[in-house]
């Protein structure tokens, strides 16, 4: 249920550029969401849906650009694709990964007038 306030915050640092850059509509919102991001992303669609009502964000579009998991093998030093938190390394069967891409979300585009 965490997505309600994602969609909240998200609205939030719309209006807030919009003060900044003087802007009056937003027709579409870019999210990039890390594969590894815990969104639910219909449920962002349904609340962001939602939270627009009434605000200058009210027809806008919104759409999520998926980040892929990558993370880097501690025991052999390969870069591998991950998705999920326990992944072992294709290479040498170590469980000791870190992450270092798929965590992330953030507003990547906004289309305004």
């Amino acid at each position: 249920m965490h997505e309600l306030s994602l969609a909240e915050h998200i609205l939030q640092l719309i209006e807030e550029a919009a003060h900044q850059q003087q802007f009056t509509q937003v027709e579409k919102v870019q999210l990039e969401i890390g594969q590894l991001a815990c969104v639910e992303r219909e449920s962002l669609h349904f609340f962001f849906d939602i939270v627009k009502k009434d605000t200058l964000a009210h027809e806008a579009k919104l759409e999520i650009l998926e980040i892929a998991g990558q993370g880097i093998c501690n025991q052999c030093h390969q870069s591998i694709s991950v998705n999920s938190y326990v992944t072992a390394c294709p290479h040498c069967g170590s469980y000791a990964v870190a992450i270092i891409a798929g965590e992330e979300m953030r507003i990547y585009a906004l289309e305004v007038k």
